[in-house]
């Protein structure tokens, strides 16, 4: 299997950094495994052009949102590593979404009826999503729910199915419970 680890934290060692190592380090030695950090990437932000409207490629020029698409149109499975910004993902991670959306769904409005269809059917995601605020403050919409919820309706838009979520709170505090989210993250990818 293609595994695509999306590191969309801007921290290289950070609580959400950590956990996709945990989960890289536990995958079968069968499986193909690449990560990638998004703020490694260059990416210009979406002009709002239209011009991949239905079926075309970005007029940009290229740079890390079609090589990114590239990585994941290769992969079986996709995990994200996202923390929460304002109940949301980090600017960079919508920035490649944004510029990328034909590579989800071929989408056409023909006057009246508007008509999505998914273009990433059969792969699959995990998430793992980190907030600073405490359980059960972590629930509310503006931090990790409407993470998963605006991740959830980029993947859902592709065809793509969303196995597994691990929730991540209270991340100032992380070392205290480091041990038990550690082995989730190992059990995660264990079971892959």
């Amino acid at each position: 299997m293609n595994i695509l680890i999306i590191n969309a934290s801007p921290r290289r060692n950070g609580v959400t950094s950590g956990l996709l190592g945990e989960m890289s380090s536990n995958m079968d030695k069968g499986h193909v495994v690449e990560t990638v950090r998004i703020d490694d990437l260059a990416m210009r932000p979406c002009i709002g052009c239209l011009k991949c409207r239905p079926d075309k490629p970005c007029i940009l020029p290229p740079d890390g949102a079609q090589s990114l698409a590239e990585k994941i149109r290769w992969a079986d499975l996709l995990v994200f590593g996202v923390p929460v910004y304002w109940g949301n993902m980090p600017g960079t991670l919508k920035i490649f979404f944004d510029r990328n959306v034909p590579l989800f769904e071929y989408c056409e409005a023909r006057s009246v009826r508007y008509i999505p269809l998914p273009r990433l059917k059969g792969k699959a995601a995990m998430l793992v999503v980190t907030a600073g605020c405490p359980f059960p403050y972590s629930l509310l919409p503006s931090q990790i729910t409407g993470t998963v919820r605006s991740l959830k309706t980029v993947l859902n838009a592709g065809g793509v199915k969303v196995l597994s979520v691990l929730r991540v709170s209270d991340a100032f505090e992380f070392e205290k419970k480091k041990d038990a989210y550690m082995r989730k993250a190992a059990r995660l990818a264990r079971s892959i």
